[in-house]
């Protein structure tokens, strides 16, 4: 193996490990992604809304998954990272399941996460949720035990447990798992 030929190799297992490509093995960049979501609070869904064709996102379908993910309580409407979006996506083609994801919480503000984190202890002071790269879900038809499994060995981030709570969190941030 010559120099050059050592380089590539070395920079090619680098940004194979640096990328979480586990997460995202089922997307392919030939067909597009859906999304099927359910907000528990609002009531409203979208059902297999396209957000991204032809190596693209779709700007109009992003801005109504922002909006079902609002902070539910004060109606602030914040961009949720696209990362996330396929995660979930790629956590769904994972899992025989026909239903939505039940959104739980998607983007907080500081003053809902503020106000939640004086009444639980499980609320993170700096959480992903305020930036858009968290979301707390369940689906019907598949166990909470199952779910988190599947989450969890896609290795695309954070994956938190909450069974009392009926949800699992996922997040873009260091792959971590509690």
């Amino acid at each position: 193996m010559n120099r050059r030929q050592f380089l590539k190799f070395g920079l090619a297992t680098a940004g194979s490990i640096l990328l979480p490509w586990p997460a995202f093995a089922g997307l392919s960049d030939n067909k597009n992604r859906c999304l099927s979501l359910y907000n528990t609070h609002t009531g409203e869904h979208l059902r297999n809304l396209v957000y991204w064709e032809k190596g693209s996102y779709l700007e109009d379908s992003l801005k109504r998954i922002n909006h079902l993910l609002r902070d539910h309580r004060t109606g602030e409407v914040k961009t949720i990272d696209p990362n996330l979006l396929d995660l979930i996506s790629a956590l769904h083609q994972r899992i025989p399941a026909d239903s939505p994801f039940e959104i739980i919480s998607g983007y907080r503000s500081p003053a809902t996460n503020r106000k939640l984190r004086k009444h639980s202890k499980g609320v993170a002071k700096n959480s992903l949720h305020m930036v858009g790269r968290a979301i707390d879900i369940r689906l019907p038809g598949c166990s909470l035990v199952n779910l988190r499994k599947a989450a969890a060995s896609m290795k695309g981030g954070g994956v938190g447990y909450y069974p009392q709570s009926d949800f699992i969190h996922v997040d873009t941030g260091r792959v971590r798992y509690w």
